[in-house]
């Protein structure tokens, strides 16, 4: 376990101390949670490739920890752990000062934290745990999901599975993005256990998440309430589903609190035509590389407004406004460390904050900054960020790439079409160009860095592409009216949305609207055309729709809170009645009223027995469903469980044919066994049941011809070779 927490704080100590080469404004706990993110990304990435080269021993984890630690070199410059040390001081003591010392606001953000921090320790405590009865989960949707991830975590530490094949489907690539079960495998590798690994894993990057929306939507909005509103509209999304609980709770005569303390089932896809599950435990939970790939995508995006906050101040600057900003910033600065006494210096500071503010909303209400280059650095840097994702989310990739184009085209356009009353000598390529370049920079970057995982991930794979691509209208709407399903599974958000682009008094400047509209596509284009095989698998993509609209919508709610009085009221109204499904569906997971087992405590010990009687790199055929015992033994697997099998986009349909054939003892069974190369064969409770459900049943007799080398229960395994 020490190696394992070694390793763990050497990647993210690394990526936490690099963000001070492209991020001067980021506070010690926002540089940390993008170190949690990125660093955790890294030791992904560069692991595989030490562990693919050297083998997952000691030698390649510690050179991965060392590679990703190397940034910390930097601290050798005095300039640098004099940066480093004072935001460390100022972070330490921003958490550790007493109550009554606090403001209002900083208060309640550490009252945030607090509640958050807590909320997902006990949601990620039961996401997967052990007892001596075997390996449950509290999480309703995690049932299937849990299994499969563990699959790929176990191939990795104990079926030497590289270059990775599917966990369900031996001899086909592992195109299902694995950076992040790659790396609980090198914690698990290093000491840590199976749970450990996973829940320090997963609870680390959901507060890291947590802080990087709150920094984002603080950057977009500048307002405190909102930046603490977006968390919240993420990570408790849902819909309607709360009038479901009302209605459950009047009808059974329990009441609202003691329905609370045993809920029934899941109210964000609850019934037939709710299907917006929360972020949480329909995706963060369940998903594990989406929690992480969202994570990364908003330090780019965060680079991206800060790239464009740049190109701001020197539009600005250009049309003489820039030394008064800088001095007004200066001056609110200088009397900001001081202890204000009298009416005087509270009148200067609060005139110094004006003139900022002033300056701010000038910019962000001008379309100049559009004209405008955005800085190099931070796209550079942005570029490099993204260029992590293609083997950590694919669909984060994909949607990060398509919105810098529509940015880009956008910008370009801009620039194109704009008018100016000066005599400009400048060609208009050249001013096109000027604002292209950072954007080209950025797509470069990410290029050079993401194809080699694109070429990676695709080489020998199974995939049907034709599965993947189709029309179809209104996402998983099924029979329900289109306009109402989208009401009924997103509550007030659209109503909310609608009203910030259309309320000139919501906030939305200029500048926001720009960066926002091209993530309206993610709302668009899925709900017109499928891109998995399973058309609800487009949540991946339109999860980021909601992630960029929710600061416009926390930014109505705070101007209803701002006005006070019934507006005030109304507006912590529509908080709730956005946020409750979700928030009872994450209560539900962190409260214990799911307990879920996949794996039974005979089918935990027969796991054992397969990695002592077998092969690393052993084939093995088992019942075709999603919790064999065989998935905690890391070995290759014929046929698991089609549901998963099929989504990814393979055709199983001839293996589940020939696995019904042996099973049944059929006379070809035997050539069957040899031609595919199976070496072994578990005959269990699953085997039967799964037999059972298909119509047939398990031939013992024709089993009895091959030698059993273990048992565990009612768990049989048999050499099908001598």
């Amino acid at each position: 376990m020490p190696f394992a927490l070694l390793l763990a704080l050497a990647a993210i100590a690394g990526a936490t101390v690099l963000t001070y080469s492209y991020d001067r404004e980021a506070n010690i706990w926002a540089r940390l949670c993008a170190g949690v993110c990125l660093g955790f990304s890294a030791l992904g990435l560069v692991g595989f490739v030490l562990a693919s080269a050297l083998g997952m021993g000691p030698a390649a984890l510690a050179l991965a920890g060392v590679v990703c630690a190397s940034p910390l070199l930097l601290l050798a410059r005095a300039d640098w752990r004099q940066r480093v040390g004072s935001d460390l001081r100022e972070g330490v003591r921003a958490v550790t000062s007493p109550g009554r010392e606090r403001e209002g606001a900083a208060l309640g953000t550490f009252v945030f934290y607090a509640v958050a921090a807590l909320l997902f320790w006990l949601v990620y405590a039961r996401a997967m745990y052990q007892t001596p009865e075997g390996i449950f989960t509290g999480v309703d949707t995690n049932i299937g999901d849990m299994p499969f991830h563990l699959a790929v975590v176990t191939g990795f530490v104990y079926g030497e599975n590289f270059p990775p094949q599917h966990p369900e489907f031996a001899g086909a690539g592992l195109t299902y993005p694995f950076v992040v079960d790659f790396v609980a495998a090198m914690f698990v590798r290093a000491g840590a256990s199976l749970e450990g690994a996973l829940f320090w894993q997963s609870y680390a990057t959901i507060m890291a998440v947590v802080g990087l929306l709150h920094r984002w939507a603080l950057k977009l909005t500048r307002e405190r309430l909102a930046a603490l509103a977006v968390p919240a509209l993420v990570l408790l999304s849902g819909g309607l589903g709360w009038v479901v609980f009302l209605r459950e709770a009047a009808s059974g005569g329990q009441g609202v609190f003691a329905l609370l303390g045993e809920l029934p089932h899941d109210y964000t896809r609850a019934y037939p035509g709710f299907e917006w599950g929360n972020a949480v435990t329909a995706l963060f939970v369940t998903q594990r590389s989406i929690l992480l790939g969202v994570g990364v995508a908003l330090v780019a995006w965060t680079l991206w407004w800060q790239a464009s906050e740049k190109s701001g101040v020197r539009s600005r600057e250009s049309e003489g406004g820039g030394e008064k900003d800088a001095s007004a910033q200066h001056e609110s600065r200088r009397v900001g460390k001081k202890k204000v006494k009298g009416k005087g210096r509270a009148a200067l500071a609060a005139s110094a904050r004006s003139v900022v503010e002033d300056e701010e909303a000038a910019a962000d209400n001008s379309p100049a900054f559009i004209l405008q280059p955005f800085a190099l650095r931070q796209m550079i840097a942005a570029g490099v960020v993204a260029g992590l994702l293609p083997l950590v989310h694919a669909h984060s990739f994909v949607v990060m790439m398509l919105m810098g184009a529509c940015m880009a085209l956008a910008q370009g356009a801009a620039v194109f079409f704009s008018k100016t009353e000066e005599v400009d000598e400048v060609p208009l390529w050249m001013k096109v160009w000027a604002v292209w370049r950072p954007w080209l920079l950025f797509a470069a970057v990410a290029t050079v860095l993401a194809l080699p995982q694109m070429f990676y991930a695709t080489r020998d794979s199974a995939v049907r592409a034709g599965q993947f691509f189709g029309w179809e209208f209104g996402w998983a709407h099924g029979q329900t009216n289109v306009v109402w399903f989208w009401l009924k599974n997103t509550a007030v958000f659209i109503p909310l949305l609608v009203v910030a682009l259309a309320w000139r008094g919501a906030g939305v400047s200029k500048r926001l609207l720009f960066f926002y509209l091209p993530f309206l596509l993610c709302f668009v284009v899925p709900n017109v055309y499928r891109f998995a095989p399973w058309v609800w698998d487009n949540i991946k993509i339109l999860l980021y729709w909601w992630v960029a609209s929710a600061p416009l919508v926390a930014l109505v709610l705070a101007r209803l809170w701002r006005r006070g009085g019934a507006w005030r009221a109304a507006g912590v109204v529509l908080l709730l009645m956005q946020t409750a499904a979700g928030g009872l569906d994450v209560w539900r997971a962190a409260s214990g009223a799911v307990e879920r087992r996949s794996f039974d405590r005979d089918g935990v010990a027969f796991a054992e027995v397969i990695k002592q009687q077998t092969g690393p790199r052993s084939l093995i055929l088992h019942a075709p469903t999603y919790n064999d015992p065989v998935y905690l033994a890391g070995r290759r697997t014929f046929l698991g469980y089609p549901g998963h099998v099929w989504s990814h986009g393979i055709d199983y349909g001839p293996r589940e044919s020939e696995l019904k054939r042996i099973y049944a003892g059929a006379a070809d069974a035997p050539l069957l066994i040899e031609r595919a190369g199976i070496e072994y064969v578990v005959v269990g409770p699953l085997e039967r049941e799964e037999m059972r459900q298909r119509g047939l049943s398990v031939n013992d007799s024709f089993f009895a011809r091959y030698r059993k080398v273990g048992e565990a229960g009612a768990y049989r395994l048999y050499k099908t070779k001598p």
